[in-house]
Order: C-alpha cells, then sequence, then structure tokens
C-alpha cells in the first residue's frame, strides 16, 4: 500500500517536474523569438524609406493601394483570436470539451481569415511593384511581416493539432501544457502584430 502511494507520489512529481521543464523551455523559445523579432525591427527602422524609385508607402496610400481599413481589419481579426483562445484556455480549466473546442475552432478561423487579408495586401503590393527585389524600405517590410505572419501560419497548424487531440484525448492534466504552451505563443504573436502595427503602418501613414 506504502509502495503505491510512494510510486504514485514520485509520478506525479517527476510530471510536475517536467511540466515546468517544458514552460522554461518554451520562455527561452519566446525570449529568442524577441530578439530575431528586434533585430528585424531595427533593419525595417534603418532602411526605413529606402525606395530608390520603388513606389513609396505614401503614394500607395494616396492611390489608395494600401487601406488603413484592411489593415485595422487584420488587427481586429488577430485581436479577436487570441481573445478567442483566452476564452478557450478557460474552458479548458473548466475541463469542458466542448467549450475548448469550440473556442479553438473561432480562434482558428479569425486567424485564419487574418492571413487571408495579409496574402491579398502582399499580392496587391507586389502587382504594384513593391516587391522584396524593388528596394530596401520593401525588402524590410516584406520580411518583417511575412514572418510575423509566418509565425501565424505555424501556430494555425498547431492549433489544428492540438484540436485534433483534445477532441480524442480531452482536456486532461498531460493536454494542459500543451495548450498554454499554445496560448502564450498566440499572445505573443498578437503582441508582436500591435508593434508592427504601429511601427510599420501608423507611423508610415503619419508621415
Amino acid at each position: 500500500m506504502s509502495e503505491n502511494i510512494t510510486s504514485t507520489a514520485n509520478s506525479g512529481h517527476h510530471e510536475h517536474e517536467h511540466e515546468n521543464h517544458s514552460a522554461f523551455g518554451f520562455w527561452l523559445y519566446l525570449m529568442s523569438d524577441c530578439i530575431l523579432f528586434g533585430c528585424l525591427f531595427a533593419s525595417y527602422a534603418v532602411l526605413h524609406g529606402q525606395f530608390f524609385g520603388a513606389p513609396t508607402f505614401s503614394e500607395l496610400l494616396k492611390s489608395g493601394d494600401i487601406e488603413f481599413k484592411t489593415v485595422a481589419y487584420e488587427t481586429a481579426l488577430l485581436l479577436l483570436s487570441s481573445l478567442s483562445f483566452g476564452f478557450a484556455m478557460l474552458s479548458a480549466h473548466k475541463g469542458s470539451k466542448g467549450g475548448t473546442l469550440l473556442w479553438m475552432v473561432v480562434a482558428a478561423v479569425l486567424g485564419a481569415g487574418f492571413l487571408g487579408l495579409e496574402i491579398k495586401e502582399f499580392t496587391h503590393l507586389i502587382a504594384k511593384g513593391a516587391t522584396p527585389e524593388s528596394c530596401a524600405h520593401w525588402s524590410a517590410f516584406f520580411t518583417l511581416v511575412g514572418t510575423h505572419g509566418l509565425h501565424v501560419t505555424l501556430g494555425l497548424i498547431w492549433m489544428i493539432v492540438l484540436m485534433v487531440q483534445v477532441a480524442t484525448k480531452g482536456v486532461g492534466s498531460k493536454m494542459m501544457p500543451r495548450l498554454t504552451c499554445l496560448s502564450l505563443f498566440w499572445h505573443f504573436l498578437d503582441i508582436v502584430w500591435i508593434c508592427v502595427f504601429s511601427f510599420v503602418y501608423l507611423l508610415s501613414m503619419v508621415q
């Protein structure tokens, strides 16, 4: 009897220790991603405004080829997606499998909507001659915004994988660390996008 209790206690201790290591490792990853995006923001700041004959941001804005409302829609979709995933985490903590899946689907659909608008914007810019090869400014722009979009794409794939796991395994103790890591990642992308929105779009529009 005592051996079973000790074995159970040790198993719980090792599981808790594994979860702590996983969370710590993921925080390290997020810190490395902060450095990555910091470098991309710094590059954009240095190369900003160097068009060298390519269409400028102001020209595309005045002609209506860049629309503030589209960027605003993108921002709203990503913010709402992050909020939805927050509701998914609340449902997961309550042990509600259905609620968790529902809010994860909502978050994924909103995130996919964000990606769709971003791809449409990129396609439109390239059609107008604002390509990554046209000048330093657009090269830095596509690298920064595109890297964020790539992260969102990977996050959506991750979310779909976890939705399948939640549907088959439920929201037990083994699933919570995985959902928590994705939640941190998704909210992190939200914060990065707010910086992109403010630093890349808003500043360019007021100049």
